[in-house]
């Protein structure tokens, strides 16, 4: 599927990574000029076709993003977006854009680079390109080819240019450097990592190798220090000065006309500050304060500024999630903000919900107000320049992606960029559902030519359940097809956003806070009895339930703590312990552990083993940095000494999310025959009732 777009200035051009086919992993470089698509970049004819050789720092990277392509996975342009960088196996290479439509492509030259280059991005004026390598910074000059290391890492546990594991992890920040707009300073995140705890990953399939050392920062223990420093071309440093003992985390960062900013958070979410920065001196001044009893939610693209320098923030009041611009809301009651886009000149594009289950690109200007872009239901984002805007949405039908151009008093299509990606060969056919008072948005999935009323079915509840991501969306994505996929081998599958999940507000987001087991339960819990009702099909006498991370600790706690409703379970990668979690993710629901121990308990499995008395099969990827593979051991060592019999599956080398195709077809398999064993028989199910 097309992604990661780049609008040039005027509009004319967009710039897009896309791979060869939906059985083909290589990202290529693509431009699009006027209805006609140009390739770039391909990296079989630059770097050969062999296996894909790249740095520990971005292959580290790729997992915090879950990126699973391999080739051109991301690149970054000048301001005129005629100077394309990306990394290839280590290498620097570039690519000049913006010739005429039908001329030759341009020809990607390598650039020479003082190692492995991670995360490289041009100058605004396109005559420099910085990049990481070594966990130092470097700019290498394009006219000269003249390298410079700008900022030099002093020990093995320092980077400079990096995001640290919790802002890539959980706040959502995967970058480390910004440049200012003259191109002559950089604005650089300092990261020492050795506060931190020290974890040790081995490959029990491997015995001869050493275990890698990590640095992991669980919930209560030390985060690493981070830092922001200004940097010039010719070697000039400032520190940027704020009191990072109140205010640890550097949520986000950049550089804009109006000079250099940060957004920094106390330890226990409850204050976020933006502060503008004086690029000479590295002082710091509060421009706004966000308070939250709970937390401050972190949305991405903000803080952001527009041309005239009004702060575009979001503003959370009762039920609704605004976007603001100068300290006024200009989006109505109920309409969620998600994301902030885009800022040009004055206009702010952004994406939005009226409805959880779909999401919009909007466009606020001022005098003309809120204006929704994307059409058709669907979950879309987009980017927008120069008088064009990228809208790309997965809908109930794919992958779109629509060019509009301004013009009248609405944008006007004026082309489309060709998604490649395959049909599935189980189409989704969800029946959307709002269900219980609490009005829980849900699908749920027959068997294809399944007849009402014609045979009782078992049931599989299919979800996430937790923050950050939803489900029950209107739109086809690959879990949707696993779902359906299971209603193919003989269940009814539901699929339910609880409470806690994003798209519904604020107050539906902080629901658990301080608890984030039994209301994401209960919604499950009321979401099946719900279904039904209004589906007698639906064998309420046989109910298993699967999921993955926060939805394998949702399935695991289902049987635990309600056998009467649930029967068999699945959970995958589950984080049993949740003092065993990241420091800003967990303490964000939960608190600080040593303050708030009660919230841990309730809301972790260990202490509750003994409860099993259902089937449950725990499956865990034993390269897991997120989860760590310990969450499970420890959990069925509990099991196992209570007695409570259980199934561990244990995939070798396998990160949070695996990415071998076969294992994972497989595992789906193994996952449907250990449900169906386990399940009570048709008659059993009735006798009970």
């Amino acid at each position: 599927m097309p992604r990661k777009f780049t609008v040039s200035p005027d509009g004319s051009r967009v710039l897009f990574v896309r791979t060869g086919s939906g059985r083909d992993p290589v990202g290529r470089l693509w431009e699009y000029v006027e209805g006609e698509e140009r390739l770039l970049a391909d990296p079989a004819l630059l770097v050969g076709a062999g296996a894909e050789d790249v740095p520990e720092e971005e292959r580290l990277r790729r997992e915090r993003a879950r990126e699973r392509s391999v080739g051109v996975v991301g690149f970054a342009t000048d301001d005129a977006a005629r100077v394309v960088a990306f990394a290839l196996s280590g290498a620097l290479w570039v690519v000049r854009t913006g010739d005429e439509p039908g001329a030759p492509g341009p020809a990607p030259f390598a650039v020479p680079a003082a190692g492995p280059v991670v995360d490289p991005r041009p100058s605004p004026d396109g005559r420099h390109v910085a990049y990481v390598t070594g966990r130092c910074l470097h700019v290498v000059g394009l006219e000269d080819g003249n390298d410079r290391q700008l900022a030099r890492a002093e020990g093995p546990e320092v980077s400079y240019g990096l995001a640290d594991f919790t802002a890539a992890e959980s706040m959502g920040r995967s970058r480390g450097y910004w440049w200012a707009p003259d191109g002559r300073h950089l604005l650089v995140a300092r990261v020492d990592t050795s506060p931190m705890e020290r974890h040790y990953l081995s490959d029990p399939a491997d015995p001869s190798r050493p275990p890698r050392m990590i640095r992991y920062p669980s919930a209560g223990t030390a985060n690493a220090e981070v830092t922001a420093h200004l940097l010039t071309l010719d070697g000039g440093r400032t520190e940027v000065r704020w009191d990072r003992e109140a205010y640890e985390y550097l949520v986000d960062a950049g550089w804009d006309a109006h000079g250099p900013f940060v957004a920094v958070q106390s330890r226990d979410q409850g204050v976020l500050r933006t502060l503008a920065v004086d690029p000479a001196t590295g002082v710091t001044e509060v421009r706004h304060e966000r308070t939250d009893p709970a937390w401050v939610e972190l949305v991405p693209g903000t803080p952001s500024r527009t041309a005239a320098g009004a702060l575009v923030l979001p503003e959370d009041a009762g039920g609704t999630r605004f976007l603001t611009v100068g300290g006024q809301r200009v989006t109505p009651e109920g309409l969620q903000l998600r994301e902030v886009l885009g800022v040009e000149g004055e206009r702010v594009l952004f994406t939005g919900s009226e409805e959880p289950t779909e999401s919009h690109v909007w466009r606020y200007e001022p005098g003309a107000g809120c204006r929704r872009l994307s059409g058709g239901p669907g979950v879309w984002t987009g980017t927008g320049r120069g008088g064009t805007t990228v809208v790309a949405g997965l809908t109930p039908d794919g992958h779109e992606v629509r060019v509009l151009r301004d013009g009248g008093p609405e944008p006007r299509p004026s082309g489309t960029i060709a998604s490649l990606a395959e049909e599935p060969l189980v189409a989704p056919r969800p029946i959307h559902l709002t269900l219980g008072e609490r009005e829980l948005r849900a699908c749920l999935y027959f068997p294809s030519g399944h007849r009402q009323g014609t045979k009782r079915l078992p049931v599989l509840l299919d979800p996430y359940g937790g923050p950050a991501m939803q489900l029950a969306v209107r739109a086809r994505g690959w879990t949707g097809c696993v779902s359906q996929w299971f209603a193919e081998q003989g269940f009814a599958v539901l699929v339910t956003d609880g409470r806690g999940t994003p798209g519904r507000g604020p107050l539906w987001e902080k629901a658990v806070h301080g608890d984030q087991l039994w209301p994401a339960l209960e919604d499950q819990v009321d979401a099946v009895h719900a279904a039904g009702e209004r589906f007698p099909d639906l064998d309420l006498g046989r109910v298993a339930i699967r999921g993955w991370s926060f939805g394998g600790f949702l399935a695991a706690a289902a049987v635990l703590h309600r056998p009467d409703v649930f029967h068999a379970a699945v959970a995958g990668a589950p984080p049993t312990d949740q003092r065993m979690y990241d420091t800003h993710w967990k303490e964000r629901f939960l608190g600080h552990p040593d303050e708030h121990p009660e919230n841990y308990a309730r809301s972790s499995l260990v202490g509750s083993g003994h409860l099993l008395s259902r089937p449950l099969l725990l499956v865990h990827g034993l390269a897991d940095d997120n989860v760590a593979v310990a969450h499970t051991l420890r959990f069925s060592a509990e099991l196992l000494a209570a007695g409570r019999p259980h199934t561990v599956l244990p995939l070798p080398g396998a990160t949070h999310l695996p990415a071998d195709d076969a294992v994972n077809a497989n595992l789906l398999r193994f996952q449907r025959d250990f449900l169906k064993g386990a399940l009570p028989a048709p008659e059993e199910s009735a006798a009970a009732r």
